[in-house]
């Protein structure tokens, strides 16, 4: 019976004593509940600003922030609103009742502070955003505006379009010189297959910077950034698993624009391995056996210049329609736009230099452009937008060797080269000089004539259209003569110009007069 009696009088002690204890704290105590709300409130306070250091950080990089966070930082201004209108509250009754304090209102003010610590403690439990605050936002795709499809390239976009539906096709090779309008090319094949749905994602990494090759992190970053992704390791091999595993949730087009050297699409995190259907790769370049051997392009398409109908248009759409309305001028700009050769990066550099300027400004351009050696340096853009373009294929390729036959063809001229002619200049110089028969000098010259062709700088000439004739050397060749592009061969004399070689290069173009005579 005793047991059962202090058994209830433990019951009633719990349930009644320790909350009329508690009660009354709150109305004694009431500054002591104060001061430690204020004290957490200050806490909130910093942790929120040092958390708003770390979010313009991110907006800074242009990262959008987590909803999570902002409705964090929504809770702790609200909390502290109402922390503060508290604490203005509690003065105001202090002043009024200084010398009679109002005991309920004591109480009422504590038990509200104890109740928002219990707030901040939860909103201070919530804030530690182990996943960061931000997330990358894919960029908009640019919506190509008055770009003009060239019937000339109708097929070659097609073929490429049916090669991203094929299954049995991931890797497409666009092969062309430089400033023929690959990348144009690319991004309007792009936006067609955003328009066609054909892929959830997609990403176009430009490898190079003015030729030189960007490494593998840089890769794998330009990537991420345009599907949104973050890193969570800095190693080039845990990115390339990372970024591996995100790649593949998503049926995605990669375009690797502007290649020089082999990129290890396995070393960089690109999916790669045969049949995958929901990857597909746009491979660039100026250089077709990069193309084809070390990339693995299943299929490849060239991007041949313009034709001289498309040239033209190409050329009023920039300078202006007064060209139409000016016969003198047009007669003018017609000639001006030949010496181009349908090359754009040539055509719209002139164009825009020569836009509104008199006849005998293009008079003079004209003349410039016939001459074409060196580069013409009165047309503005001239030197660094085309130049400096071509010259990074010069500068590309692999030996010395392939870069003196360069530039001995472009001192013989824009027009057919006879490979014949070309053999017995290059065995005059200094190119074969360890070589000890005909036979190895016409293997290597076969060699590096292909090694010129493949890298875009020179052009085979279609059965039929040479105007010249060729010895028997090459009778068993299948083109016995090359051809070099008119704006190809203005840098290749230019570089000429400059070269430890020069000289040699001088006395072979003198012996192909001599030749003629």
């Amino acid at each position: 019976m005793v047991d059962i009696v202090c058994a209830g009088a433990a019951f009633v002690a719990e349930y009644s004593v320790v909350p009329i204890k508690r009660h009354l704290h709150y109305t004694f105590r009431h500054r002591y509940h104060l001061d430690l709300l204020r004290e957490e409130v200050e806490k909130l306070r910093a942790r929120r600003q040092d958390l708003q250091i770390t979010i313009d950080g991110a907006r800074r990089r242009g990262d959008e922030i987590r909803p999570i966070v902002l409705d964090w930082l929504n809770r702790v201004d609200q909390i502290t609103r109402e922390t503060e209108q508290l604490m203005r509250s509690d003065e105001y009754t202090s002043r009024r009742n200084r010398w009679c304090p109002n005991l309920k209102s004591r109480y009422r003010l504590s038990r509200a502070a104890h109740r928002k610590r219990l707030v901040i403690f939860e909103i201070e439990g919530l804030g530690s955003f182990t996943d960061g605050v931000s997330y990358r936002v894919p960029p908009q795709n640019v919506i190509l505006k008055n770009y003009e499809r060239w019937e000339s390239r109708a097929s070659t976009f097609n073929k490429i379009m049916d090669a991203l539906r094929d299954d049995k096709i991931q890797r497409i090779g666009v092969w062309g010189m430089g400033g023929v309008g690959k990348t144009t090319l690319l991004k309007q094949v792009a936006q067609r297959a955003r328009q066609l749905g054909l892929f959830t994602t997609e990403v176009h990494v430009y490898v190079s910077r003015t030729g030189t090759q960007l490494g593998v992190a840089a890769i794998q970053e330009q990537i991420a950034d345009q599907i949104g992704f973050q890193f969570n390791w800095r190693d080039e091999s845990r990115m390339a698993a990372e970024l591996l595993q995100r790649l593949k949730r998503e049926k995605i087009l990669i375009i690797l624009d502007d290649i020089w050297k082999e990129v290890d699409l396995e070393e960089a995190g690109i999916p790669s391995e045969d049949g995958q259907r929901n990857c597909k790769i746009l491979l660039a370049s100026r250089d077709l056996r990069l193309l084809c051997k070390d990339m693995g392009a299943q299929i490849y398409f060239p991007v041949k210049p313009l034709p001289l109908d498309e040239a033209w248009s190409l050329c009023k759409k920039l300078a202006g329609d007064f060209l139409e309305e000016n016969r003198e001028l047009r007669g003018i700009a017609t000639e001006v736009v030949k010496e181009c050769e349908g090359l754009p990066i040539a055509i719209v550099t002139v164009a825009k230099a020569l836009k509104g300027e008199s006849a005998a400004i293009w008079e003079n351009a004209l003349e410039e452009l016939r001459r074409f050696s060196p580069i013409p340096k009165n047309i503005r853009g001239m030197d660094e937008k085309v130049y400096c373009n071509l010259k990074l294929s010069y500068d590309n390729l692999e030996s010395e060797q392939v870069k003196l036959l360069f530039l001995l063809c472009g001192m013989l001229g824009s027009g057919d080269i006879s490979i014949d002619d070309l053999l017995k200049y290059a065995t005059d110089s200094v190119l074969f000089e360890r070589v000890s028969s005909m036979e190895q000098a016409t293997n290597k010259l076969s060699t590096i004539v292909q090694i010129l062709k493949d890298s875009s700088l020179l052009l085979d000439v279609e059965d039929g259209q040479s105007g010249g004739s060729s010895a028997l050397l090459f009778d068993n060749h299948q083109n016995k003569f090359v051809r070099m592009h008119r704006v190809v061969c203005a840098v290749a004399r230019e570089i000429a110009l400059q070269h430890p070689h020069g000289s040699v290069l001088k006395k072979a173009l003198q012996s192909r007069d001599g030749l003629r005579k």
